[in-house]
């Protein structure tokens, strides 16, 4: 009795490969615009988790050095930590980040009251009330993107309590009242 042999063959034919190609070329061009939604998104949420943690920071180091020590704002997004009177056992600064670490120029930080660029918190973790010329201390900072349209862009918002507290929220109105993200 006479068996033929046929051969198996394993793997993808040219044809069923690039149809698998073509697919995944249609998939990556409708995903683009939310990829890059989602990284601008990210870089405002970056810069805003590098603020609360430099407010932190500070008033950390406020009652570990016991001296009044400052959080100064810059522009997109840095900032730095400094003791207000040097000493050796304080200096200035303590800590600082630039717009570029973790984030991007296109970030903005808008302190209210506007203008106000710098806390001081004194030994006890609280802020104080009078910082150098005479400005008011800002109570929050609203952290955007530029890049993006307000629909797409996923906005939050630093506030600061007189007590030193520093909590990060979302200002975004269409969230319940009983979203614990919701300012």
């Amino acid at each position: 009795m006479l068996v033929s042999a046929k051969k198996i063959q394993f793997g993808f034919s040219l044809i069923e490969l690039m149809i698998a190609v073509s697919l995944l070329g249609i998939l990556t061009a409708l995903a683009m615009p939310s990829y890059r939604n989602w990284i601008q998104n990210t870089m405002i949420r970056n810069a805003a988790e590098s603020i609360q943690n430099g407010l932190q920071k500070a008033r950390m180091e406020a009652v570990k050095h016991n001296a009044n020590v400052q959080f100064v704002l810059g522009a997109n997004s840095a900032w730095s930590v400094g003791c207000v009177t040097v000493t050796a056992d304080c200096p200035d600064p303590i800590e600082q980040r630039a717009a570029k670490e973790g984030s991007s120029t296109n970030i903005s930080a808008t302190a209210t009251p506007a203008g106000a660029t710098t806390i001081i918190f004194t030994n006890l973790g609280t802020v104080s009330p009078s910082p150098p010329a005479a400005t008011v201390p800002f109570t929050q900072l609203d952290i955007d993107n530029s890049t993006l349209s307000a629909a797409d862009s996923r906005n939050l918002r630093i506030t600061l309590t007189a007590n030193g507290s520093v909590r990060m929220c979302d200002p975004d109105s269409s969230l319940s009242t009983d979203d614990p993200r919701k300012c």
